[in-house]
């Protein structure tokens, strides 16, 4: 009952009236058609068939499921095999078929009878061809493109599926979480394992595969059916590959690195976190507080412990770590499992808790008989102009502001640097002094403090004595404090019993004080 015809293609005409010729009227013709059907081409398709009174005698639409068959090899009437030639996906035709076109004579016993004319509405669904191969159409490129999808790699992407048609399937978009999977190992159909390959982060391409490199005959049982040509719309969000380490570009290296960071040094850092296409996940700048931490002993991901070493501080380098350097499949909060991470960082400062203050001198004068000890007071400028530094000093958070550092001003954990310069220097007294006799000391001592002669010293009067020593070059204060703090403590020291009176029993001097200690001892 089915006829072989490999007549050629059949331009659209006007039905005729005598019903003796094909008739083809195309009643929707998409704007765009990249493809026409030709002979020994497989098509999917619905129809509807009547007799030309409207009487139904069969339907793809009341099946489910489309119409499938190669054309141009005998398994069609004569009439369709000519009418589908020409047509595009999507592309709605109206064909009258002529008895001799048709089943003939004979018809179809309880179906179609001799000498039928036969009314068909067809939607053509999908097109392909065997000799076909993966069709893969780039239409957006970024400019940089590092490194492309190679045989091995790991993937994350979003796609949208569907039926060359354009009927949704499937979309990794409307699951809200990427396709991740390995690429050319066989973990996807032959089709896209293909259309992958050489695809940069950021790149989209549609990727057309036919029926064979994809689900065959059977379909996936579910969404896809069988012989069906799919389309993939692809963006690459992340790739990396499980023999990968860590990539480092140095963006800004300072002109002087006296020190690099090592295995136990203690970092604060400033660092912008994106994943593979650019999507912001964490920075430091957004909570205007460095990142503080010790590298190389396990206190951040493997892939940071290792790209913070080497650093200098003021450094500016990118850090690239593959997931199994970073949070691994599972990921962690805004990171997906699986995901390449990139952190954009900034080294502010670095020590060791072994360290102890650096100094630099960048000037010293020719005279220099006088040296600073312990004690001394000092008057100086510091973070002057580069052109003024005298001395530069490097101090650790451990011997400066330790870990709280002082809040509005100097961070916890800072390295602070200063640059001195040293303007006046006044002599300190002895450790453990804070008034010394330039010249003999007074046989008499108490009784020319106690100056109305009662036996009483009072802190009036032993200021009053302090201060005439002072002025008249007789006696020395330590330098740098307050005198009335400095003469309340001396006075303090000697009333024993605290009463605010200083007997003769009471009063000793200092070196008085030592020579008992150790007459005790």
């Amino acid at each position: 009952s089915w006829a072989a015809c490999q007549a050629p293609p059949v331009p659209a005409a006007e039905i005729t009236p005598d019903g003796t010729e094909l008739g083809v009227e195309r009643r929707f013709v998409p704007e765009s058609c990249p493809r026409a059907v030709r002979p020994g081409d497989f098509v999917r398709y619905h129809y509807l068939g009547a007799f030309p009174d409207g009487t139904r005698f069969d339907s793809s639409y009341d099946r489910g499921s489309t119409f499938n068959v190669f054309v141009g090899k005998g398994q069609l009437i004569a009439g369709m095999d000519q009418a589908l030639v020409g047509m595009c996906v999507n592309e709605r035709r109206f064909v009258k078929i002529p008895p001799k076109l048709a089943y003939g004579s004979e018809g179809v016993p309880g179906v179609i009878p001799p000498n039928a004319v036969l009314h068909f509405d067809v939607l053509l669904i999908d097109l392909w061809n065997s000799e076909d191969e993966v069709q893969v159409q780039t239409y957006f490129k970024p400019e940089k493109c590092p490194r492309t999808v190679q045989v091995s790699d790991f993937v994350r992407y979003h796609y949208n599926g569907t039926f060359l048609d354009g009927t949704l399937f499937d979309s990794s978009h409307n699951r809200m979480r990427t396709y991740d999977t390995y690429v050319g190992i066989g973990w996807l159909i032959p089709g896209m394992d293909q259309g992958l390959l050489g695809m940069c982060v950021g790149e989209k391409r549609i990727i057309t595969i036919p029926p064979f490199l994809a689900y065959g005959e059977d379909g996936d049982g579910k969404e896809i059916p069988g012989q069906a040509s799919l389309v993939f719309d692809v963006v690459l969000l992340d790739l990396h590959n499980p023999k990968d380490g860590i990539a480092i570009e140095n963006q800004l290296v300072p002109e002087s690195c006296e020190r690099r960071s090592q295995t136990g040094d203690f970092l604060r850092y400033h660092y912008n976190g994106t994943l593979l296409d650019g999507t912001l996940f964490d920075s430091s700048y957004s909570r205007n507080r460095t990142y503080d931490t010790y590298v190389g002993k396990g206190y951040v991901i493997a892939g940071m412990d290792e790209g913070l070493l080497g650093v200098c501080t003021g450094e500016k380098r990118r850090i690239i770590i593959p997931p199994h350097l970073g949070y691994g499949e599972e990921g962690r909060g805004k990171i997906p499992g699986s995901a390449v991470l990139v952190f954009d960082i900034h080294v502010v400062d670095f020590h060791n808790p072994s360290d102890s203050v650096s100094i630099t001198v960048h000037h010293k004068p020719s005279n220099c008989t006088v040296l600073s000890k312990k004690g001394d007071y000092l008057k100086y400028h510091y973070n002057t102009q580069p052109w003024q530094d005298l001395q530069h000093i490097v101090i650790p958070p451990h011997l400066g502001y330790g870990e709280d550092g002082v809040e509005g001003e100097v961070p916890g954990s800072a390295v602070l640097v200063f640059d001195i310069e040293l303007l006046e220097l006044v002599s300190g007294l002895p450790e453990g002094y804070m008034f010394v006799w330039n010249g003999e000391v007074s046989a008499n001592l108490f009784e020319e403090i106690d100056q109305n002669h009662d036996g009483e010293v009072l802190l009036e009067e032993f200021s009053e004595y302090i201060q005439t020593q002072v002025d008249t070059g007789k006696g020395k204060l330590a330098p740098g404090f307050d005198f009335e703090k400095i003469v309340k403590n001396m006075f303090t020291n000697q009333d024993r019993d605290g009463n605010g009176k200083v007997t003769p029993e009471e009063f000793k001097l200092k070196d008085q004080e030592a020579k008992e200690e150790h007459d005790e001892l």
